[in-house]
């Protein structure tokens, strides 16, 4: 088997396979009523037309299906623990999927969402999927091991963030999904080209992730024909764990998922200062602010996609820690001075309007 055709077929089957589900899914969403009602923070235009919220559907057969076929390919495996970290990743996932269909169905509160996302992040870090360690920006070389009590707590936190910042990013149209296929592309070169010896057979993961992002997006782009609702948290729990199986890639996903991870950290900071639930979803966001004020849901989009990939090619073009911890930084200034421009346009128009 020549060296690019696992690729090549992983690429293919996924976008496939998610392509063939999507409308499948469309179809069951309306079939079943599993479709938006507007009100509250749901006042995306797709709320108001009663979109199917059965997208997780396509991305969880998209994504699993062609993992557990390219398990059958010929390429070489390095890591002993693979199958292990992998059937953790597939245990979790199908349980956070299942939860987020019974929320499309049932619509839970914050409480149930969160033991679930607990208990599949407890899974992952019961079969082998923790941070063991990170590089010094400083000197470039690994960590000391932490102890145990350091790892799962810093592996829990950072599995269940995940899920809640994919889960907050997907309030527009192909934003969630078009920053995933985004944050795919960074870790399947940084596992297939840029680490050695190669890491081939865990470099089919996020190339898995690529292609059912990309065909579900195709569908999801503004104006969208379905939503993946619950879909997102399963989409954040499989970058969450993508990011540690196979090494930790940390400086990428923290680059490439900037964004919305400082905006998830600002809400629920906010929250807890208002005396409200961490998980409790609202129009605070970036993403919401902007439309608010005027902005498309298509130029939103595209901004927060061209934002995340400036960043994650950072990654991809150097090998310093130093530098990747300078970009994040400038990153972070950005980020917070964006976070004060918006509050005090919000601030100056609620002083308007009253």
């Amino acid at each position: 088997m020549t060296d690019w055709l696992p690729f090549v077929i992983v690429f293919g089957l996924s976008l496939s396979i998610t392509l063939i589900l999507t409308p499948l899914a469309d179809y069951l969403g309306h079939r079943y009523k599993i479709i938006t009602m507007p009100g509250g923070r749901r006042q995306n235009e797709g709320d108001k037309r009663k979109v199917s919220k059965l997208g997780g559907l396509a991305l969880y057969g998209g994504f699993m299906l062609t993992v557990l076929i390219a398990q059958l390919l010929p390429v070489p495996r390095m890591d002993p623990y693979e199958i292990v970290r992998l059937t953790g990743l597939m245990i979790g996932g199908t349980l956070i999927f299942v939860v987020g269909v019974l929320d499309d169905i049932f619509e839970f509160s914050a409480v149930p969402q969160f033991l679930a996302q607990s208990l599949a992040a407890a899974i992952a870090i019961s079969f082998q999927i923790f941070i063991e360690y990170v590089n010094n920006p400083l000197s470039g070389q690994q960590t000391e091991p932490w102890p145990f009590i350091v790892t799962v707590t810093l592996s829990f936190f950072w599995l269940v963030g995940m899920m809640n910042t994919v889960n907050w990013l997907d309030g527009l149209d192909g934003l969630a999904g078009g920053v995933a296929f985004i944050a795919g592309v960074m870790l399947f070169v940084n596992s297939a080209f840029r680490v050695e010896p190669a890491q081939t057979s865990v470099s089919l993961l996020p190339l898995a992730l690529m292609g059912t992002a990309l065909g579900f997006v195709l569908y999801n782009f503004y104006p969208a024909k379905i939503f993946m609702g619950g879909g997102a948290p399963f989409l954040g729990y499989i970058l969450g764990t993508l990011s540690i199986i196979g090494g930790a890639k940390m400086a990428t996903i923290l680059l490439v998922m900037g964004l919305p991870l400082l905006d998830a950290v600002w809400q629920v900071i906010q929250r807890l200062l208002r005396g409200r639930s961490p998980f409790a979803g609202d129009r605070g966001h970036i993403h919401f602010r902007l439309l608010d004020m005027g902005f498309s849901q298509r130029q939103i989009v595209l901004v927060y996609y061209c934002f995340c990939a400036f960043f994650g090619i950072l990654t991809l073009i150097t090998t310093s820690q130093l530098f990747k911890f300078i970009a994040m930084g400038v990153m972070l200034t950005l980020v917070m001075i964006g976070f004060v421009i918006l509050a005090r346009f919000t601030q100056a128009r609620s002083s308007a309007s009253s």
